[in-house]
């Protein structure tokens, strides 16, 4: 059986030869095929074990339209809530095969962690990322008993195994990797790891996610798998959103790069009455360098309900939420309280049929990408007139920290702080989307800047930011030289003054603390996500410029 990526293997193929094999890999594969491990492919099946999981809410709330979706009629939208941590913990990942990581040692851990499931009845979910022929990879998800929300989400999230799905894995691309493995234990306890450990082996398509329930823990480490699928095969891997604006005069495809907060999903989804807008995903894709054409990883959005009250109309779009409250209504029915009472950082499912314009795959060459920066010496918008500096400022995306993050004490979240390519999730070396990216803008795709947070002390205005990518994609804006490869245009309030000294100042520092995240990135992890030269001589030759 030839499928996408293996799951099946013929006998002289299974031998310690394989290079799809490794000790990670033997050893979470294995407890998939324990005596205690019922499958469950369906989210029909997921949902009613969900529904009937100690803790959970069924609120009064209908799933909009669930027979499209793998659902029976009349399935409600359900709450649960986790406990302290309601955010990633980004301190708690481990990569086997990273520098100064002891592999033994963690083979160690996770061949207790399975050992001590043996007791648990364990479910086996199975889904699928990537919704194209061209790219399409097969999950497999291994959770105990009492845990069933979060494999509901999970198949909610992924794209479950529909017919029309599995014909198309059938007939897909075809790649030497082997199937996404995860084995999880959200009640995995250990004295040194208090908040829990997720170790991933990218090489080999496996990773367990250990005393962690927060599920964007569950979604993220899936997509860490996938996406370094992707740029072993081709891709650039993007967590950023994609749309394509479409007039008589114009078909013009545009990216969104960005952390939680950013503006990310904002921007995608924002409706432009000149244009049919047609949106790929906001959070997850990954672009091909051979055509510059675009794939979304999942069907499902996995959305902020701090913006969303109870009342607001999109909300009919929800399948599930997590970390918000619960009331009744003046008809005694139970509903959620969303806007982040509770705790930072409420979560809900939102289903593919919110995006009433959305589509799988974009065949069109994506035209432009945009930083989502936080940096109060940039203007709304800055256009960048060079590859290697476009890509540069990819690799050295400015933001700061939100509360989709569970940051440890004494860790500033009002500092600012750099996210290569908005993507806490890489796991191979930073130099190889490095490269990715300036290939992508050396065959003509444009590279621009915008800044969606504050300009000096002005707040810049989410409708301003809008309407200056309908003017990039109207083509109307005049560009003026700013410094070295940098383009601005004048905006009435956010002009900056390249006479005014303590700017001036500001600015350089700006830059100089961009040059000192590179020469960290030489030593730091031994130098696994080292930069190219060319990176540091093009800042360096910025800041003479100013």
């Amino acid at each position: 059986m030839v499928l996408a990526t293996k799951q099946y293997f013929k006998i002289n193929e299974i031998s310690k030869e394989n290079s799809l094999f490794s000790r990670m890999r033997v050893t979470i594969e294995t407890a998939f095929y324990g005596n205690n491990v019922e499958i469950i492919t369906s989210p029909k099946e997921a949902y009613k074990l969900a529904k009937n999981s100690p803790g959970t809410i069924v609120t009064s709330w209908k799933v909009y339209r669930p027979e499209l979706l793998g659902l029976d009629k009349d399935t409600k939208v359900l709450l649960f809530n986790d406990g302290a941590v309601t955010g990633r913990y980004a301190a708690g990942r481990r990569i086997i095969g990273d520098p100064n990581i002891d592999n033994k040692k963690y083979e160690e851990i996770v061949r207790e962690a399975v050992y001590n499931s043996r007791h648990k009845k364990m479910y086996h979910g199975i889904s699928f990322t990537g919704l194209s022929k061209e790219f399409m990879v097969k999950n497999h998800l291994l959770i105990p008993e009492g845990h069933e929300n979060l494999l509901y989400n999970w198949l909610l999230n992924f794209q479950y195994l529909s017919l029309e799905y599995e014909k198309m894995y059938n007939e897909s691309h075809i790649f030497n990797e082997g199937d996404i493995y995860v084995f999880a234990d959200p009640d995995w306890k250990h004295p040194d790891y208090p908040l829990g450990l997720a170790i991933f082996d990218p090489q080999h398509n496996c990773a367990a996610i250990l005393g962690m329930r927060y599920f964007g823990e569950f979604k993220k480490g899936t997509l860490t798998l996938a996406w370094s699928i992707a740029n072993r095969n081709g891709y650039a891997s993007c967590h950023g959103g994609l749309k394509r604006l479409k007039n008589e005069k114009t078909d013009f495809v545009a990216a969104f790069f960005g952390l939680s907060g950013s503006g990310k999903s904002t921007l995608t989804h924002a409706k432009h009455k000149n244009y049919d807008v047609t949106i790929l995903h906001d959070d997850a894709f990954i672009i091909s360098t051979k055509d510059l054409s675009s794939i979304a990883l999942e069907p499902s959005y996995f959305d902020k309900t701090a913006d969303y009250p109870t009342s607001k109309e999109d909300n009919k779009y929800l399948l599930t939420i997590q970390n918000c409250g619960a009331t009744m209504d003046e008809n005694g029915n139970i509903v959620p309280i969303m806007e982040d009472i509770r705790n930072g950082n409420g979560r809900a499912i939102k289903s593919k049929l919110w995006s009433p314009n959305r589509v799988n795959k974009i065949d069109s060459k994506i035209n432009a990408i945009f930083w989502l920066m936080k940096d109060p010496t940039l203007p709304p918008i800055v256009k960048i007139e060079n590859p290697v500096l476009s890509s540069t400022m990819g690799a050295l995306l400015t933001t700061k920290r939100t509360s989709a993050e569970k940051l440890d004490d004494g860790v500033d979240p009002n500092a600012l702080v750099f996210e290569p390519y908005a993507n806490p999730f890489r796991t191979y070396p930073l130099s190889e989307d490095y490269q990715k990216f300036k290939l992508l803008f050396e065959k003509g795709v444009e590279g621009y800047i915008l800044n969606t947070g504050y300009f000096l002390d002005k707040k810049i205005p989410k409708e301003l930011t809008i309407s200056l990518v309908e003017k990039v994609v109207e083509g109307s804006l005049k560009w003026y030289k700013w410094f070295g490869d940098f383009y601005i245009t004048r905006i009435e309030g956010f002009e900056p003054d390249m006479n005014d000294i303590n700017y001036i100042q500001s600015l350089k520092e700006s830059f100089k603390r961009r040059i000192e995240f590179v020469k960290t990135k030489e030593v730091e992890n031994s130098g696994k996500d080292k930069l190219p030269e060319e990176v540091l001589k093009i800042l360096e030759e910025l800041i003479s410029n100013i």
